[in-house]
């Protein structure tokens, strides 16, 4: 029987820790959320099994080699800096050497396996140059060049992603019409021989390319709010993108 195909999701969680002052007095509070929902019930409503690994739990548990990666057909990264893969818990606090997970992720690519890279303010490069993924193994895999700079495009007042090629079966089974507006992007520079598969405004929106004997996939704004609003996570043609993003860096569509 042949299994399903399974993808590992890191990142898209964070804690905020906020100062209530009130007059003299003030006092703390702590909120914890996490934003793979949509893209999570995407992937799984296609059948896909999906291993989820918040941010603080990837910087313990994320793979440290490309073959422990193969367990996965894709994997995805979004929202989750290069720091948090590169310094293991057991190299920042305890000053143990541990392989560099950066470097896995290009191997396993290299060797078939899928990545995509999902946009934010901590994927890419992202605000203030945090991100950091430029100039590192995982910008070797993918089909862009990373800005060393904070590379993030605001576009509040919304913007409309436009399809760019026609017969991709990244964009197969889409609704006809206009996209939903996103509110931001990061902006990416595709390396010669990649696909531009779509658009937001003046630069790519996905980003396809080859490496190895693997493929790679740059999105290059938010599976979840704030840079896809509700009107986007909600589109009836979310989830099948999503899918088809998944299924083709898998080799499992042209």
């Amino acid at each position: 029987m042949t299994r399903p195909p399974r993808a590992l999701l890191a990142g898209e969680s964070w804690t905020v820790h906020s100062i209530h002052q009130k007059g003299f007095d003030s006092f703390t509070t702590t909120d914890y959320a996490e934003g793979g929902g949509w893209l999570i019930a995407a992937l799984e409503g296609a059948g896909w099994e999906v291993t989820y690994q918040p941010s603080h739990v990837a910087a313990r548990d994320f793979p440290d080699t490309a073959e422990a990666l193969r367990a996965w057909d894709a994997v995805i990264l979004s929202d989750i800096g290069a720091n948090t893969l590169l310094l293991h818990p057991d190299t920042f606090l305890r000053a143990s050497p541990r392989p560099d997970r950066l470097l896995a992720l290009r191997d396993y690519v290299a060797a078939g396996g899928g990545l995509i890279m999902v946009g934010g303010y901590l994927t890419f490069q992202g605000i203030e140059g945090k991100a950091r993924y430029a100039g590192t193994a995982v910008e070797e895999a993918l089909p862009v060049a990373i800005s060393p700079q904070d590379d993030r495009v605001e576009r509040p007042a919304g913007v409309a992603p436009r399809p760019a090629q026609a017969q991709s079966p990244v964009l197969a089974g889409l609704p006809d019409g206009e996209w939903p507006a996103l509110l931001g992007y990061n902006r990416l520079t595709p390396k010669p021989g990649a696909e531009v598969l779509a658009m937001v405004g003046d630069d790519p929106l996905i980003v396809a390319g080859s490496f190895g004997d693997g493929r790679a996939l740059a999105y290059a704004s938010d599976c979840g709010p704030h840079w896809a609003p509700p009107a986007f996570v909600e589109w009836p043609g979310y989830a099948p993108l999503w899918a088809n993003m998944a299924a083709w860096v898998a080799g499992r569509s042209g």
